[in-house]
């Protein structure tokens, strides 16, 4: 079921939107604000956001600038604004697409598909100094060389690789590998980072250069591609 976390100051606006999606099989998460979406995006991952422009405090513009820096995740900015500037603003910084209020519910629901069909297609294979995790096959290889890597080694890779500069906490990381409600000590975040260090340094990829530890925060994957 993919998640979507719904922004809106609007409380008959978030409900009506999560009545219409809830039955075609999405997860809705009603958020009233740009700051409790960053919270929320603290601890829990989404799929897509529809994110609202106008909102007292921090704007959808602005939120959707700060979501972008540290989280891959398309956005949809829902606004009753239709003048060609203010959709430029959105889709210059960041946003996937741009849709009018008052809007048509099929509409939204196709967006919402094709925003998702799009970041699917452009996440099956991430690349970085070399390396090529293809997630479809949960294969990693660096200079015609594979990688095995067990699965969570390779969901943790695969976030990393999503959110460069991002640094992760221990307890954010057992939540998107293992899944929010397990009982994963901290160590086993530890150990399995050490394990994934040791198999990209053996075939020839500088780990300690780019999977780097944040000393009383976590771990980040450092650089750009």
């Amino acid at each position: 079921m993919k998640t979507i976390l719904l922004v809106d100051d609007e409380t008959r606006m978030l409900d009506l939107i999560s009545l219409y999606l809830t039955p075609l099989g999405y997860n809705c998460i009603k958020l009233a604000s740009g700051s409790d979406a960053l919270l929320y995006l603290e601890t829990h991952s989404a799929d897509l956001i529809l994110l609202d422009v106008m909102m007292p405090e921090m704007d959808g513009w602005k939120v959707c600038e700060e979501i972008k820096k540290y989280w891959d995740i398309p956005i949809i900015m829902l606004t009753a604004k239709s003048e060609k500037p203010d959709i430029v603003k959105g889709l210059n910084i960041g946003a996937d697409d741009y849709i009018l209020k008052p809007f048509d519910e099929e509409e939204l629901s196709a967006r919402i598909e094709a925003v998702l069909r799009r970041s699917k297609k452009d996440g099956k294979t991430k690349t970085f100094k070399g390396l090529e995790l293809k997630e479809d096959s949960f294969e990693l290889w660096y200079k015609n060389k594979e990688i095995l890597l067990t699965p969570k080694e390779f969901s943790m890779l695969s976030l990393f690789l999503s959110n460069l500069n991002r640094v992760f906490s221990r307890e954010h990381l057992i939540g998107s590998v293992w899944g929010y409600g397990v009982s994963i000590e901290d160590r086993t975040i530890d150990s399995h980072v050490r394990n994934l260090r040791e198999k990209l340094r053996k075939a020839g990829f500088p780990a300690d250069q780019y999977l780097t530890t944040v000393w009383g925060l976590g771990y980040k994957w450092a650089g750009k591609d």
